[in-house]
């Protein structure tokens, strides 16, 4: 059984449940994705099935992959994961389309996604340090990392700092998985989920949404 589904990320907004409790949801819409390909121990090394997302035009996609999505029968797809599967599944079929349906009686979902780009940012913004003292002494220094030691790696010798030192960089546009979001509500007409709370990236992102692998069956709240 497939277990997850592709999808962008739209927004987010408010809604109240049959008890009348108001929630903050993320918005998705997630599928229809269609069977790309269907991987097994046999042809791979491993089961899975690869799903794709949003149809292009086949002037903006490349040769290889408008050949890939023709063996489906479906159009390019701008946007493609792979699930893994513990054994091939035989309801799942290449061309098949897979929608919102699969997720029916799943109370807790994991969000996948690049989250946001914050450019390149200082050791209190992407670590949150201190930073210097504020007092008479510290001359346009407040913000700065501060001494990082000797130049000696982790043997102690050397002209590098130690490995894995929290210093200023890039922050952000990395995989970031959400864990145990409550799936508040389906729209099958809309192809759309409510997923309680923030999910990581921007809104019009794409994400991958999952069963949650470690979220118990809890009573609703």
């Amino acid at each position: 059984m497939l277990t997850a589904l592709l999808g962008r990320k739209i927004g987010m907004t408010q809604v109240y449940d049959d008890n009348g409790v108001l929630h903050p949801v993320t918005v998705v819409q997630a599928g229809p994705c269609p069977v790309l390909q269907i991987k097994t121990v046999e042809t791979d090394g491993y089961d899975a099935v690869q799903l794709g997302f949003e149809e292009i035009k086949a002037h903006r996609a490349t040769k290889p992959l408008i050949g890939h999505a023709k063996k489906a029968g479906v159009k390019p797809q701008k946007f493609a994961r792979e699930v893994r599967l513990d054994a091939a599944d035989e309801d799942v079929a290449q061309g098949q389309s897979v929608t919102v349906e699969i997720f029916d009686d799943v109370q807790h979902v994991d969000v996948i996604a690049t989250s946001k780009g914050k450019g390149f940012a200082g050791v209190m913004k992407r670590y949150n340090f201190g930073g210097q003292g504020a007092s008479h002494g510290v001359e346009r220094k407040h913000r700065s990392i501060g001494s990082i030691a000797s130049h000696g790696t982790n043997a102690g010798t050397g002209p590098k700092p130690k490995k894995g030192k929290r210093m200023s960089g890039h922050m952000g546009m990395d995989r970031t998985t959400s864990r145990n979001h409550r799936l508040i509500a389906i729209d099958k007409e809309n192809n759309l989920l409510l997923i309680k709370g923030s999910v990581p990236g921007p809104n019009g992102g794409f994400v991958q949404v999952r069963v949650s692998k470690t979220a118990k069956a809890k009573a609703a709240q």
